[in-house]
């Protein structure tokens, strides 16, 4: 049963991995929460969530339409108490080489996804939040967002947008009583790279971090209202400093040794 001095929290992409891991931290942490994800396995993973005893309402949508969006938001408000965090995690990749080796409507389907859904949803929490004077915005960025990314193009763009706009909202909204954070996860073990066709690539047969990890480092640093925060392993961590000198070419050049097709053993698992 929900209680009125338990807070609410929406996450997206919570069927599994980060999504499902950072709807835990909440649901553990005494938050009440909305989920939401596209496959099937949302129900199961609502189910598992509600073991924590608060209120978790499971709302199955396609992020990238327009109108699932509107229709997510307003399962929200029927909720009928203020919304105090959102998650705003659903994402996907597409690997391979941009010229032939991926499909445009994967691609703009991403887009959709990852950046359209995104700039949505935040801004009916944004307007919200600040009418109320609190909230708590979490994006699930990357460490990919930190260079260009070869063989990812058009997804490591998405979530190089994904972090310039959780910035940039953060300033904006520097004195109205809402935080925003960047989560920046590195390599995941998740479904991510079997999804984006990218199992035969270094980095999709490499080490992964944890996703429980992953959401706990991003749902503390969002409740401290960080403005962004480079979770998972130490390497991670290096890599997030690094970029900061690297020119671009450096560090195109080596992504595209991570993420070139053919360039690991077919193994492996971000989002």
């Amino acid at each position: 049963m929900t209680t009125p001095d338990r807070q609410l929290a929406l996450v997206t992409g919570a069927s599994s991995g980060i999504g499902y891991e950072l709807a835990r931290q909440f649901a553990q942490h005494g938050f009440d929460v909305v989920v939401t994800a596209e496959d099937e396995e949302l129900a199961s993973a609502a189910e598992s969530l509600r073991e924590y005893g608060g209120q978790v309402i499971a709302v199955r949508a396609d992020l990238t339409r327009y109108d699932e969006v509107e229709r997510l938001w307003t399962e929200t408000v029927a909720v009928g108490r203020p919304l105090d965090a959102v998650a705003v995690n659903a994402g996907v990749g597409v690997g391979g080489e941009f010229a032939r080796g991926t499909s445009l409507e994967a691609e703009l389907g991403l887009i959709e996804l990852n950046v359209v859904s995104s700039v949505h949803l935040a801004k009916r929490a944004v307007a919200a939040m600040t009418s109320r004077g609190a909230g708590r915005i979490l994006f699930t960025s990357s460490i990919a967002a930190l260079m260009p990314g070869p063989f990812e193009a058009v997804y490591a763009a998405s979530k190089a947008f994904l972090h310039s706009f959780a910035e940039a909202l953060r300033s904006e909204l520097k004195d109205s009583g809402v935080t925003v954070t960047s989560l920046m996860p590195g390599p995941t073990d998740t479904e991510f790279f079997e999804r984006a066709g990218m199992q035969d690539t270094k980095v999709g047969a490499g080490p992964k971090d944890d996703p429980a990890e992953v959401a706990r480092q991003g749902f503390d640093a969002l409740m401290k209202g960080d403005d962004k925060v480079i979770a998972g392993s130490f390497t991670n961590k290096v890599q997030g400093v690094a970029s900061r000198i690297a020119p671009d070419r450096a560090k195109a050049a080596m992504h595209r040794r991570m993420a070139e097709p053919g360039s690991g053993d077919a193994s492996g698992d971000e989002e």
